[in-house]
């Protein structure tokens, strides 16, 4: 760890100067064939080790993360941290360790008997809940893995784990450079852990200034791993990436961030030469790259026979989906998508300006937020703001009746900031509203990461609407489709991978190409579909002003380290408590 990285949220680490760069660089690459060789045993034992090292830093990180985006540690709004933290990086090693355990006794990396195939030939394979523990803890929720068309059933088991099938001796070290997020705790470390376990890679993880007081938290967990030169963290801007991109010691690179970096690495700064490199198929950096990027996440609301309850329990749900994180999330609810001439419109957005009128303003910690709000803001007519205006924060913002037909900045344009925005397209028929929802968010609304689908369970036992449903989620071109909930479920639950739709290219690169997380080691991945309640008691730990959520971030470290029945009443009760 350099001199100046502190682990106490104080001041921020330094620029790794490039000397030390190159020399980190050359350890890593000194490293990697042995590290690509290495057997199972070894693995396994270092990633438990460096499960040990996260949980040791977890507390500690979470009170860094709370300073660094102006959160009282002590409030219940301090559960962000826990939940997109230690929790989420914990959980991913541990079921790796699992994986690589089944592998390690030459099983298949998960069970053969969750894969199906549907009857339109479509392969898919049940991935979540991936223990009994998981079915208690979140009843009623299960994902699967939908594969590319044309794969087979047979060829699941056999293509999974693709770096583990490769003989030991003919496999070959890669550095990975990962290009870190700035929004959130757990994604460098899990991009690393994702690079290193699955595929067989060392890792030069590249702090983004926004959270760089991550890094050397990072650091001190995987002790084990830096000191083997396995991974390493440095620090800077722009010029550090820059560096490393072109550094003739990197072989690839994974970037979690802006389509605007990534398309300034591959194609060049925008303009014609961009362009006429775009249209050649001539990209600038000759590295493979991967990447998940920003989104317009959607949320379409299916007309249905709903409660007022329902309602509110909805307008809770994609407040939250909004709210976490002060609206810096790549998923964060950005386009509700109504049925024109819904009777229930009105109320769905009553109820998420009511949920909205209880949630604190935040700290608008990002770079460019309040730009990015007054340009949206300001250039539409009828906006609801909601919350106080004080220093440093910005006010909740519901852009309404945004035209469908148009075009709209809100289809183009992420806010990344606290804004959503809402439109309405087709008719109060649920299945000719469905379709013609699928076509807009498909063709006019930009990214590829993750959308909502909100059905009432009645509508779903129409035999029409079911199969209109089913259709509606092989067109969606969307990397997840939660159906009721908020689809950062799958960058959580972990057996879920999580990344963009495939149909990205690198000349459009929407939300990004690749896969993180994806624990089961799955190949040939189209999207992942998630499904969950209409409406869940109690009341989800991730919703915002949940009473006891941050306890309960503080036990779900202790139990995703080691899963344990005699920790769930504990977990139970602060639940009912929420």
């Amino acid at each position: 760890m350099h001199a100046a990285h502190r682990v106490d949220g104080g001041s921020a680490p330094q620029t790794t100067a490039r000397p030390e760069i190159d020399a980190t660089l050359a350890k890593l690459e000194a490293a990697a064939p042995g590290w690509a060789k290495s057997p199972l045993k070894e693995r396994i034992a270092l990633a438990k080790k460096m499960l040990a090292g996260y949980v040791d830093i977890a507390e500690a990180s979470v009170l860094a993360g709370c300073h660094a985006k102006g959160i009282d540690p002590s409030s219940q709004l301090a559960s962000e941290e826990w939940f997109a933290g230690p929790t989420i990086v914990i959980r991913n090693l541990r079921l790796l360790i699992e994986t690589m355990e089944r592998l390690d006794a030459g099983r298949p990396p998960f069970d053969p008997a969750k894969v199906r195939t549907r009857p339109d030939g479509r392969v898919v394979v049940e991935v979540f809940p991936s223990s009994g523990m998981d079915k208690m803890l979140f009843a009623g929720f299960s994902a699967e893995v939908w594969l590319e068309p044309g794969v087979k059933a047979t060829e699941v088991t056999e293509r999974a784990a693709a770096h583990y099938r490769v003989p030991a001796e003919k496999r070959e070290g890669k550095v990975s450079l990962i290009l870190g997020a700035g929004n959130v705790a757990s994604i460098p470390p899990t991009d690393a852990i994702y690079k290193m376990f699955v595929e067989g890679k060392v890792c030069v993880i590249k702090m983004n200034p926004v959270n760089a007081h991550v890094g050397p938290f990072i650091e001190k967990a995987f002790k084990d791993a830096v000191d083997a030169g396995l991974v390493a963290v440095v620090y800077g801007g722009a010029d550090v990436g820059g560096y490393l991109v072109e550094h003739p010691l990197v072989d690839e690179i994974h970037i979690t961030g802006s389509d605007k970096t990534h398309d300034f690495m591959v194609w060049g700064p925008p303009g014609p030469e961009r362009e006429a490199r775009k249209a050649k198929k001539e990209p600038l950096l000759k590295k493979e790259i991967t990447s998940e990027l920003g989104n317009i996440s959607p949320v379409i609301v299916v007309p249905g026979p709903y409660t007022d309850a329902e309602l509110a329990f909805q307008g809770e749900s994609i407040t939250s989906a909004i709210a976490n994180n002060a609206s810096f999330n790549c998923n964060s609810a950005k386009l509700l998508v109504s049925p024109t001439g819904w009777d229930g419109r009105e109320k769905l957005k009553k109820s998420i300006a009511d949920a909205l009128g209880k949630v604190p303003v935040r700290k608008a910690y990002y770079p460019g937020a309040e730009q990015r709000w007054k340009e949206l803001v300001e250039s539409h007519p009828k906006v609801q703001r909601i919350g106080s205006t004080e220093a440093g924060t910005l006010p909740w913002a519901i852009i309404e009746d945004i035209d469908a037909a148009g075009t709209d900045k809100v289809f183009s344009m992420e806010p990344w900031c606290s804004v959503i925005s809402e439109t309405t397209v087709g008719s109060a028929d649920p299945v000719a509203f469905l379709d013609a929802a699928v076509e807009f968010v498909n063709a006019k609304v930009w990214g590829t990461l993750s959308a909502t689908i909100i059905v009432h369970p009645s509508t779903l036992k129409d035999p029409k609407f079911a199969e209109a449903l089913d259709r509606a989620i092989q067109k969606l071109r969307y990397g997840t489709v939660c159906i009721n909930h908020w689809p950062a479920l799958g960058f959580a639950f972990g057996t879920t991978p999580w990344g963009g739709h495939p149909s990205a290219t690198l000349e459009d690169i929407q939300s990004g190409k690749g896969w993180v997380h994806n624990t089961f080691m799955l190949e040939d991945i189209e999207k992942c579909v998630i499904r969950g309640p209409l409406v869940v008691k109690p009341k989800p730990t991730w919703f915002a002003g949940h009473k006891t959520a941050a306890e309960i971030g503080r036990k779900l470290v202790k139990m995703e380290a080691q899963p344990s029945w005699l920790k769930l009443p504990g977990l139970i009760m602060q639940a009912l408590r929420g």
